[in-house]
């Protein structure tokens, strides 16, 4: 029937038929990138009609489950959040790394961040804002690219195979001044990365930031998250905070090792092998 399609780019797909699927189709559209959405935007993903789309969505925001700010566009909602958090990989990687990521934040009083890799975005799992912060688009629970922040860089460069050649085969949009769209330079970038054993970022995803990604791995030695440091301070001098930050990654790794061996899995939806 002709209804029962929608159009995305040009190309083709099926409309979700069951309410079950119309919301799960609604939530999905925020795990194809993207920490806030307009209404036009969610029906367009999820492939929706706009009246369908808006009853749907006003619903899940009087539930909690998505949040509306103030300038009209939507975004994950604590709620839904909560609910997530308590998967089992998640909570315990959390519950590892706050007293690690609360040592970091004393020593430098900087943003603190965990990212562990889903769908080939950084999903954010923890953050600590520090007192230097700057108004970076970071909240628990959000997916960002993972070529314009430090803790991005890192998982990108340590992912599949696979995943970094669909990063590098896709749009590279532009956030800031510096962010890398030229696909050559971001391989560049994920080389020096993988050599360096850390990612440095100034103006990539918010201007006026500069971050420092290091890499937390378990015991088999693969890549299961990413610890960063995020500074507003302009012109700051970021190898400072490789040594806290680097120590603070090092012992999160040997905790990881401790508790869950080599199984990067419990954490990430794609291995971080590297290969």
């Amino acid at each position: 029937m002709p209804g029962d399609r929608a159009r995305d780019g040009g190309a083709e797909r099926p409309r979700p038929v069951s309410v079950a699927g119309k919301v799960m189709a609604i939530l999905n559209a925020f795990a194809q990138g993207g920490v806030r959405l307009n209404l036009s935007e969610i029906c367009r993903r999820a492939g929706l009609p706009p009246a369908t789309g808006h009853r749907l969505v006003g619903e899940l925001a009087e539930g909690g489950f998505l949040e509306r700010v103030p300038d009209g566009t939507y975004r994950i909602g604590t709620r839904l959040w909560r609910i997530g958090s308590q998967a089992p990989a998640v909570m315990g990687l959390r519950e590892l790394a706050l007293p690690h990521m609360e040592d970091l934040y004393e020593a430098t009083h900087d943003n603190v961040q965990l990212g562990v890799l889903r769908d080939g975005h950084v999903l954010i799992v923890e953050r600590l804002r520090g007192t230097r912060s700057v108004p970076v688009v970071t909240q628990v629970g959000a997916l960002l690219p993972l070529h314009t922040t430090g803790v991005g860089q890192v998982l990108l460069a340590h992912a599949p195979r696979e995943v970094r050649e669909k990063v590098l085969a896709g749009e590279l949009a532009r956030h800031a001044v510096r962010s890398i769209t030229d696909p050559g330079d971001l391989r560049r970038c994920i080389e020096r990365v993988r050599r360096a054993g850390y990612a440095v970022t100034r103006d990539e995803m918010t201007l006026g930031a500069s971050s420092v990604g290091a890499p937390v791995r378990d015991g088999a030695g693969d890549v299961v998250a990413a610890m960063s440091l995020v500074s507003g301070t302009r012109g700051a001098d970021l190898r400072r905070l490789l040594p806290p930050l680097t120590t603070a990654a090092r012992a999160l790794s040997r905790d990881v090792a401790a508790h869950w061996g080599g199984h990067p899995d419990t954490f990430s939806a794609e291995r971080n092998t590297g290969a």
